[in-house]
């Protein structure tokens, strides 16, 4: 049924277990001389989690995600204040002390040889960085060049985080736009000059990902504008497993004309999504019933160790059967990668997170050739 294996990675965001706090501190004292504990405990937390990904079976893991991602972008930037109504725009933007380097990486690449001895071979990493539309959003003001000046900013981030050596690789680089198609934005209006800018911003990352000979993928919640199909340099797109991208007969025409490539979501990712549907499955009810209390009460005994969360990560079975109908409607040579929908923060643990990504591996490989 397919020709090339499709390979698989994650979207990156999961639970942290202990204290996030400090863990959190810890990612700003990478470049203290010499490493105090708090760096090497934020770089053993991720070098584990990511080592985890790997032995579940994703061959392009993201770097771990507890953090907030949004934050972690604005948090770097320097020329911004944050006010009550949003961020506003103090000087030209740059990175706080001309640092570019994203901690999680770093400490993927500080451990690189630990993590190939692991893996027993080399690695290939995902990157994703916020969008600029995403980022502009937590700006009280936005003129039409905002994404410009946003998108030059993380073409600097997207050059200083790759890397490659001989344990491993940056792979894969995505830009992370959940806001954009979401809400009616006159700056996005079509001929208008933030369109425009937007476009540009989007052509600059990926263009220096290309240059690097990485990857570019965007990651999309609504693909109901379809701006992102003009983006030369972008050449894999995603979203989640219910949006029209992966049901609409356009989208194989527009694949081929565009050259773009799809990344196949097959498993939902929203908690309460999967808790609500494993409810209504098992007693025939339809949504119009009110789940409200009962999905509630589905927390407060998975919280009290009364029930398992694994019990509402979606089967084999059903990832399969999606990634199947994908293949059929589109070929297997437009879709060389599938996995989760979004990221796994939503789960109510970590363990739990990690087999989902372990059912999403088997998924995949249960449809590749032998």
């Amino acid at each position: 049924m397919v020709g090339k294996a499709i390979e698989t990675y994650d979207v990156g965001s999961m639970p942290f277990p202990g204290d996030f706090e400090r863990f959190a501190l810890g990612a700003s004292h990478l470049d203290a001389k010499p490493p105090n504990d708090l760096a090497r405990d934020f770089e053993r937390r991720i070098v584990e989690s990511f080592i985890d990904k790997l032995q579940v079976g994703i061959d392009v893991p993201n770097y771990p995600q507890f953090r907030d991602m949004n934050r972690m972008f604005l948090e770097i930037m320097e020329g911004v204040e944050k006010t009550t109504g949003g961020y506003v725009e103090t000087g030209i933007l740059s990175v706080r002390s001309g640092n570019t380097d994203i901690p999680e990486v770093l400490a993927i690449s500080n451990n690189s040889r630990e993590i190939y001895k692991r893996n027993m071979g080399k690695f290939r990493v995902k990157i994703c960085i916020t969008g600029p539309y995403t980022l502009s959003s937590f700006f009280a003001y936005r003129d039409p060049q905002i994404y410009r000046r946003l998108g030059e900013l993380l073409e600097k981030i997207v050059e200083g985080n790759i890397f490659d050596n001989k344990y491993g690789s940056v792979s894969i680089l995505v830009v992370d736009e959940p806001v954009f198609g979401m809400f009616d934005d006159p700056n996005m209006d079509v001929g208008s000059m933030g369109r425009e800018n937007l476009l540009r911003a989007w052509e600059g990352i990926c263009h220096k990902a290309c240059q690097k000979k990485v990857g570019t993928c965007i990651h999309l919640h609504s693909t109901t504008d379809e701006l992102f199909w003009q983006v030369d340099s972008l050449r894999i797109v995603e979203s989640h497993v219910d949006d029209p991208l992966y049901s609409d007969k356009r989208t194989k025409r527009l694949l081929e004309s565009s050259g773009k490539l799809l990344k196949a979501s097959i498993s939902i990712t929203i908690f309460d999504t999967l808790i609500e549907k494993l409810l209504l499955s098992r007693i025939g009810r339809t949504r119009d019933s009110d789940e409200t209390g009962e999905i509630g009460e589905v927390w407060r005994q998975i919280q009290g160790g009364k029930l398992r969360p694994e019990m509402f990560v979606e089967s084999i079975g059903t990832m399969r059967k999606r990634l199947k109908q994908i293949i059929q409607r589109f070929g297997s040579e437009r879709v060389p990668y599938a996995g989760s929908e979004c990221g796994l923060r939503s789960f109510p643990t970590y363990e739990c997170a990690i087999e989902c990504l372990r059912r999403v591996s088997k998924a995949i490989k249960t449809v590749n050739p032998p």
